[in-house]
Order: C-alpha cells, then sequence, then structure tokens
C-alpha cells in the first residue's frame, strides 16, 4: 500500500514538471496536473496540502542529486577544472535525458517572488552556484585558473551559461545535443580564464 502511494505521489510531481514545462508556471493548475497524472483533483490533495506543497515537491524533485553530485566530486578528489567539468556534464546529461525538467531552472525569479517558495528556490539556486564559486576558487589557488579575476563572477558566468544553454535547448526545440553545446562552451569559457605556462 505505501509504495502504491509512493509511486501515486511521484506520478503527481512528475504531471507537474511536464504540465510546467509546456504550459508554463502560469499555466499550472491541479485541475490539469489531474488530468495529466490520470487521477482526480483531490486525490492531489490527499497527497499534498496544497499547490504550495506540491511545488515544493517538484523542488525537491529538481534537486534531488544536487548532493549526490557534490559528493561524487569529492569521493574522486577531482582537481577543480575536472570537478567543474564533471559537474557541468552531469547536469547536461541529466537535462538532455529528462528535457522537462529544464523548464525548473527557467522559473527560479518567479519562485523567488513567492512568499511560501522563496527559500526554497534560493537555498538550491545558492548550494549550486556556492559549490561552483568554491570549485573556482580552488582552481585559481591551483594555479589552473587566473587568480586576478574575480572568482565569484567567473562562477556566476559559468553558471549563466550553462542556464542559458538549457533556455537556447528549449527555444530550438531540443534539435542539438544540450551536453555537447553546454560542455563546448565550457571548455571556451574555461580556456579564457586558464593560466598558460
Amino acid at each position: 500500500m505505501e509504495s502504491k502511494l509512493l509511486h501515486r505521489k511521484v506520478g503527481i510531481i512528475l504531471a507537474t514538471v511536464d504540465v510546467i514545462d509546456q504550459l508554463g508556471i502560469h499555466g499550472l493548475s491541479t485541475r490539469e496536473v489531474a488530468k495529466r497524472a490520470g487521477i482526480s483533483e483531490p486525490t492531489i490533495f490527499k497527497h499534498f496540502k496544497s499547490k504550495n506543497d506540491l511545488l515544493l515537491a517538484v523542488l525537491d524533485h529538481f534537486s534531488q542529486y544536487d548532493s549526490d553530485i557534490i559528493l561524487s566530486v569529492q569521493t574522486k578528489r577531482l582537481k577543480p577544472l575536472d570537478a567543474i567539468i564533471y559537474y557541468v556534464n552531469t547536469y547536461a546529461t541529466y537535462y538532455e535525458n529528462y528535457p522537462a525538467i529544464t523548464a525548473i531552472t527557467q522559473i527560479y525569479d518567479v519562485l523567488r517572488c513567492d512568499p511560501n517558495l522563496s527559500e526554497k528556490a534560493k537555498s538550491i539556486f545558492f548550494a549550486r552556484t556556492d559549490f561552483m564559486i568554491e570549485m573556482v576558487k580552488q582552481a585559481q589557488r591551483n594555479g589552473e585558473i587566473n587568480p586576478d579575476i574575480d572568482g565569484g563572477n567567473l562562477a556566476l558566468i559559468i553558471m549563466g551559461m550553462v542556464s542559458e544553454c538549457c533556455l537556447d535547448w528549449r527555444m530550438w526545440g531540443y534539435c542539438f545535443s544540450l551536453k555537447e553545446r553546454t560542455l563546448s562552451t565550457l571548455r571556451m569559457v574555461l580556456d579564457a580564464f586558464r593560466l598558460r605556462d
């Protein structure tokens, strides 16, 4: 019974991601989610107290691999530049295999304005950005990246590039490899700031 309830809850979350992907955050309604999940609208509220509670679950789903990816970087003991590439590659692969989830990367600002969702959205955003800042600064300390540039700004350039590649991919109807575009752009950015022997 518990497995069935968990499966139903995950199905509702996935249907919500699909609605956001196809109709945008403003097109999200529990009626549409119920329709796509093949359940009645009241069933949603057996699993989630409110629409905001459902959106918090979507954000949890969106960020479910964050700590695992960071732990993987630490476990592998990657050099900072390799860690940056690994981190971006992992997300690009995940997004390319699950295009609908990239819709969530595009709604941070809308979520930031909702007092019930703001803290969760900010925590995801800052955790990802803080990790990138730390990797860039470690790369600077290791002599891999020019120490004369602002490491925080370079981290924002990298994170913004990933977000922009996702948006470009979505706007073009997923007609190119997100992973290839993102990684080639990342290498170009890193090469521009790499220290030369």
